[in-house]
């Protein structure tokens, strides 16, 4: 083959040739000449507007913050305040009954709202104030406040809050009284994780209130590996620990356990001693470990420390 060969083109393939260049000349001349068909937009200067526009927003955020404010018709549960300007609120004090008294008048005595809330869940789980002392017992309100309030507590039952009010002036006399209320009691030991309210109401220090929490305890713990955790039951002080501790113990055979080798994310978890991540964790170091068979599988994992594994231990099984 010739290298003039190379270089012989059909008649189609020579017209394709003419028709390219032809595109590829009209491309390169129409760049040169694009500026001079199609003038360029002017520069607009919008200084001027992006200032008002700016302006205007301004405005508008300055008037949203005053509504959410100032606006009386602004839904209170959505109205923000600082913590400052609720202490600074002046109140009132005046003689009210806790078991029959409102919201409002709750917060008029100078009580956060959110303390009255916790007062009217308690009324509504069928809770009762006898005397002034019970008061106390509500969530969040300090000792301070509470001597403050107990001058103008007045229950309905006027012979048990005058017998309260006597026990706070004297406190020789609320000491006899006490012993005297406790005296019905008897010194017994009671098994915590089979015991019911009736039974735990037997034993000195321990009323209602204190029963149920203590139930209700157990059900989430899944039973109590030692007297201590009594602590943790919500409205425990530690003076009343101290009183009922000698009189408890607890049966470790009669603890509801998990199988740590089965148990969900979501059922390790709700566990006290767990939350998510740690859950998680645990989860996740059993699917690439396949079967844990002791607590010190766990000791490897980072979100567990030495504590967290002592209070889990007595609550997991590795069948």
């Amino acid at each position: 083959m010739s290298w003039k060969d190379l270089f012989y083109f059909s008649k189609s393939q020579r017209t394709g040739i003419i028709i390219l260049l032809s595109l590829i000349f009209i491309a390169l001349l129409s760049t040169f000449l694009f500026p001079f068909i199609i003038k360029p937009k002017e520069n607009v200067d919008n200084t001027g507007f992006m200032i008002q526009a700016d302006k205007f927003r301004a405005e508008l955020r300055e008037k949203e913050r005053k509504n959410n404010y100032q606006n009386d018709n602004y839904p209170d549960f959505y109205k923000p305040y600082s913590k400052k300007s609720f202490e600074n609120t002046k109140y009132q004090l005046f003689t009210f009954d806790p078991n029959t008294a409102d919201s409002a008048d709750f917060v008029r005595l100078g009580l956060k709202p959110y303390i009255a809330s916790n007062i009217l869940k308690y009324r509504k789980k069928g809770g009762k104030f006898r005397n002034p002392v019970d008061f106390g017992k509500v969530y969040g309100i300090k000792p301070e406040k509470l001597n403050e309030l107990i001058p103008y507590i007045q229950i309905q039952n006027q012979l048990k809050t005058e017998t309260a009010k006597s026990e706070i002036e004297v406190p020789s006399q609320k000491a006899d009284k006490t012993q005297s209320f406790q005296s019905n009691k008897k010194d017994i030991i009671v098994e915590l994780n089979s015991a019911d309210t009736t039974t735990l109401m037997q034993i000195r220090g321990i009323g209602k209130f204190y029963a149920k929490g203590i139930i209700k305890y157990r059900q989430i713990l899944g039973g109590y590996s030692s007297v201590e955790q009594l602590r943790e039951v919500y409205g425990m002080r530690p003076e009343n620990f101290e009183k009922i501790k000698p009189f408890c113990s607890t049966d470790l055979s009669l603890i509801r356990k998990m199988d740590v080798n089965k148990a969900s994310i979501e059922r390790l978890k709700n566990h006290p001693y767990l939350n998510f991540s740690k859950a998680k964790a645990i989860y996740e170091y059993r699917r690439k470990k396949i079967r844990l068979k002791s607590i010190n599988d766990l000791k490897n994992l980072v979100e567990l420390n030495t504590d967290d594994l002592n209070k889990i231990e007595p609550y997991l099984s590795f069948e």
